[in-house]
């Protein structure tokens, strides 16, 4: 019986994130609801590298614990013209102090947090038709223009 997981890197997201541009729903019964608008970016790996198209946002849930609760739909394009749909939840979190920093978007080194998402794909590209069936999990850094976040494969 295995005991472990095995992975493989499938591809680096990096997203530009419109933070001048948020929609701050505000307060709700699950937390505080803001909108975060994502203007594009990149990804490359060595099965599949191109661009992520604008038009996607980011639903952060802020939970009262100060957990942020991560809901991003975004759509890649592959450098050969293929569609990705992708859709990724998740949960960052560290002591207070620290997701003070991190909301500030200061650079709050990488071992100071955990932020982890687990990213599903939908493509209607034969190439690509592996990634409907796939388990990938990412574990994500902030900077100051958007995440971005090492996606693995699960084997």
């Amino acid at each position: 019986m295995p005991d472990t997981l095995r992975s493989r890197p499938l591809f680096v997201l990096g997203l530009k994130i419109a933070y001048d541009r948020i929609e701050d729903i505000g307060p709700i019964p699950a937390g505080l609801r803001k909108v975060f608008a994502v203007e594009g970016g990149t990804f490359e790996g060595d099965r599949l590298r191109g661009i992520a198209l604008p038009g996607g946002a980011d639903w952060v849930l802020w939970r009262s614990d100060g957990a942020m609760m991560i809901d991003v739909r975004v759509t890649l394009r592959t450098d050969d013209g293929a569609l990705i749909g992708m859709h990724y939840t998740g949960i960052a979190t560290a002591p207070p102090d620290v997701m003070e920093r991190f909301n500030r978007r200061e650079n709050v080194p990488f071992a100071d947090y955990y932020a982890r998402t687990i990213p599903r794909f939908e493509t209607s590209a034969p190439k690509y038709a592996w990634l409907n069936s796939i388990v990938a999990v990412a574990n994500g850094l902030r900077t100051p223009t958007g995440p971005i976040y090492h996606v693995f494969e699960i084997t």
